[in-house]
C-alpha cells in the first residue's frame, strides 16, 4: 500500500509496523512523491494524510478516484470534526482515521478495506493441494498445517491469487517487499526456495524460467510444472 504522511517518525513508524503484519508499504512525504508513486506502482490501498505539502491529500484522493482504479482511499487527519469527515467522505474516502490512532487500529482497519476490495474473491484460497487462510494468516498442504514466516505467506498470496499464472521475481519483491528493496536482490529466489521446502514435496511452486513463479494446479499445466530453481522435479 502507499502512505502519504509528511511525518518522518510517524511515517517510518507505520511503515515498520506494517511490515510485521506482513503488508508491503511504500512512503511519500509530500503529494509531488505520492503522485510519481501512483504513476508507477500499483497500490491495493491509499493510506492519505490530508495536509501534506504539495499536492494536498485531498487532491491525491480525487486523482485516484478519477482514475476509476477502485482504490479503497483511508483518510487520516488531526482534525476531529464531522465537517471535516463529511468531506473527505464527499472526495471519496472509503475510511478516516484520527491521529493519534493505535497501529492495530490501522491494520484492522486496511484488512477491513482490503476485504471489501476483494469481495468478489472467496476469503479462503484453496488450490493444488493447497488452503491459505489470509485472515487467519494458516496455510494447510493436504489438511497439514504449514507454519510460513510473514515474507513467505507474503509470497504464497501473490502466488495463489494468481490461480496458476505466472508471477515475476519483479512483482513478487513489488507486492511483498516495498520500494526500498534492491530489485537486483536475490531474495525473492531465496523465500520461494524456502516456501517449497516449507510446503513440502512434491514441490506446487514451479519456476517458469526466466519468466517467475506460478502455482502447478495439475497436469494440464503441461511441462516445467513442479520443478525448482535448478530444474529438478519434485
Amino acid at each position: 500500500m502507499l502512505i502519504v504522511e509528511d511525518e518522518p517518525y510517524l511515517a517510518e513508524a507505520v511503515r515498520d509496523g506494517l511490515r510485521l503484519e506482513a503488508i508491503a508499504a511504500d512512503v511519500a512525504g509530500d503529494g509531488e512523491t505520492a503522485m510519481d508513486l501512483l504513476g508507477v506502482n500499483s497500490y491495493d490501498i491509499a493510506v492519505l494524510d490530508r495536509d501534506v505539502p504539495g499536492r494536498s491529500g485531498d487532491e491525491i484522493a480525487a486523482s485516484i478516484v478519477a482514475s476509476g482504479s477502485g482504490m479503497p482511499i483511508l483518510m487520516l487527519t488531526a482534525a476531529d470534526r464531522l465537517d471535516d469527515k463529511a468531506s473527505g467522505f464527499e472526495l471519496g474516502a472509503d475510511d478516516y482515521l484520527t491521529k493519534p490512532f493505535a497501529l492495530r487500529e490501522l491494520v484492522l482497519r486496511l484488512r477491513a478495506l482490503d476485504r471489501r476490495r476483494a469481495h468478489s474473491r472467496p476469503p479462503v484460497r484453496e488450490v493444488a493441494g493447497l488452503r491459505v487462510d489470509p485472515f487467519r494468516r494458516e496455510v494447510y498442504r493436504d489438511g497439514r498445517y504449514v507454519a510460513l514466516t510473514r515474507k513467505q505467506f507474503a509470497v504464497l498470496e501473490v502466488l495463489v491469487a494468481a490461480e496458476g499464472g505466472v508471477v515475476s521475481a519483479e512483482e513478487l519483491l513489488e507486492r511483498a517487499w516495498d520500494e526500498n528493496a534492491d530489485p537486483f536482490t536475490n531474495a525473492v529466489r531465496i523465500t520461494v526456495s524456502a516456501l517449497r521446502k516449507r510446503l513440502g514435496a512434491p514441490w506446487v511452486i514451479a519456476t517458469v524460467p526466466g519468466v517467475g513463479y506460478r502455482i502447478d494446479t495439475g497436469p494440464e499445466d503441461g511441462g516445467g510444472a513442479g520443478r525448482d530453481d535448478e530444474g529438478r522435479r519434485g
